[in-house]
């Protein structure tokens, strides 16, 4: 599952970001690997792909004319429904399961009355999670006002966070309440996750259909949970037959996430490593916390999906907030930029789901407008490996040149993504 999305009010900003087509296309590979789909938007300037099943249908949001975002699904052929919200002016839906049920996050109308923005969106709306199969059912929180669910499995189980009654003076301001990881059963019942002993809050990232759930745990003065894209804290966790594992760091100690988790059990997420930086890791039980490298002189690696042939995508960004989507497969971390055409009118930005035929999906910006785009990248038959193929004998990386991004979008990411937090170098 994945974790970004953007404030309904950029949606004018990006529009207005426009930036020329040439400075947005770094210099391609040779013989590209995957074609690029345009998802299109729901009248709007701004969409953005969470998730991706195995049968192609893929969770989202886009923005309306009217710059609200709604949560969406496509059918077939590419077709997007507008699943609508809880009643305010924003949602956002993840990947949907073999049923195509998505969990989602999502504003209701009723201020909320610790004037909290729980979720980000910036109307300090109360935001629930909520299941949609077919309609949008809201689910229950741990007493407090808000909730987010952000991944299920094809049990019925959903994964997420939610506010519980404790005040908790440590938290940032407009934050107030404590949140803990959940799980919400097929019937909707919720159950709060253990964090680590020591600490209070956290959040569930992903479940697989073992219903073994991952994420990360903290306190609330270092665990940072927004719908808009900054989900950070210091311990990646997995959870399992009622207990709580921390999965150790690269040699860092202030930032860990487990962000996927694939039916193998190998685990995909990040962590800060002596430097200051941050690296993507694959964790398995057989080897632990392997580091996935990075791109270039980038400083942050943010894994976001990881399917069952153990291919891993996510972004990687330079301290500036240029970002571009990456893939790492077979010992290979490549920019994804560097395996579509050359010609492509967009510029991957994120990549935040992979099916297990390989396609991917996040968000770009078009090089026309400037736009944020919902993207599908569909491998071309032959050309792109799988986890199966002889890996490399050592890590190395692919990349284009990395490009620039438009101002308004790097600022966007700078504010949304853990530059600087909790000891990361900016």
């Amino acid at each position: 599952m994945r974790t970004i999305l953007f404030r309904t009010s950029l949606a004018g900003m990006l529009a207005a970001s426009a930036l020329c087509a040439q400075s947005l296309s770094p210099a391609a590979s040779a013989a590209p690997q995957y074609q690029i789909t345009d998802l299109g938007t729901l009248g709007g300037t701004l969409t953005v792909a969470f998730g991706i099943n195995n049968a192609g249908r893929i969770g989202g949001t886009a923005a309306l004319p009217n710059g609200d975002t709604h949560a969406f699904l496509t059918g077939i052929g590419g077709t997007k429904y507008d699943l609508g919200t809880l009643g305010g002016p924003n949602a956002q839906a993840s990947a949907p399961d073999g049923r195509e049920n998505l969990p989602i996050t999502s504003e209701i109308s009723t201020p909320d009355p610790l004037k909290e923005d729980f979720c980000g969106f910036g109307d300090h709306l109360i935001c629930l999670g909520a299941l949609w199969n077919g309609v949008m059912r809201p689910l229950p929180t741990l007493g407090g006002n808000n909730a987010m669910a952000l991944a299920l499995n094809n049990r019925g189980q959903i994964v997420g966070t939610a506010e519980n009654r404790t005040h908790d003076p440590s938290c940032p301001a407009p934050q107030i309440l404590d949140f803990e990881p959940v799980a919400w059963g097929p019937a909707g019942d919720i159950q709060g996750l253990p964090p680590l002993p020591g600490d209070t809050v956290g959040f569930a990232l992903g479940i697989n259909d073992s219903g073994q759930i991952v994420g990360s745990s903290g306190n609330c003065t270092n665990t940072v949970v927004t719908a808009v894209g900054l989900l950070v804290g210091p311990h990646a966790v997995l959870w399992e037959k009622g207990s709580v594992k921390d999965l150790g760091n690269l040699g860092g100690e202030m930032m860990g996430k487990a962000a996927a988790i694939n039916n193998r059990g190998e685990v995909a997420g990040f962590s800060d490593v002596a430097d200051g930086t941050v690296h993507s890791f694959l964790w398995t039980r057989e080897t632990g916390m392997k580091d996935l490298g990075g791109l270039g002189t980038d400083v942050l690696g943010d894994p976001a999906g990881i399917n069952n042939n153990t291919q891993v995508v996510g972004g990687s960004c330079d301290d500036s907030g240029n970002c571009r989507a990456f893939l790492w497969q077979n010992n290979v971390l490549s920019d994804l930029n560097s395996l579509i055409p050359a010609d492509s009118p967009l510029y991957l930005v994120y990549a935040l789901g992979i099916s297990d035929a390989g396609e991917i999906v996040g968000f770009a910006v078009e090089n026309s407008t400037g736009d944020l785009r919902a993207y599908l990248a569909t491998p071309i038959p032959g050309k792109s490996g799988k986890q199966g193929d002889a890996p490399a004998a050592r890590s190395v990386t692919s990349e284009s040149r990395p490009a620039v991004l438009p101002d308004r979008i790097r600022l966007m990411l700078q504010q949304r993504l853990p530059f600087g937090r909790f000891g990361g170098r900016r």
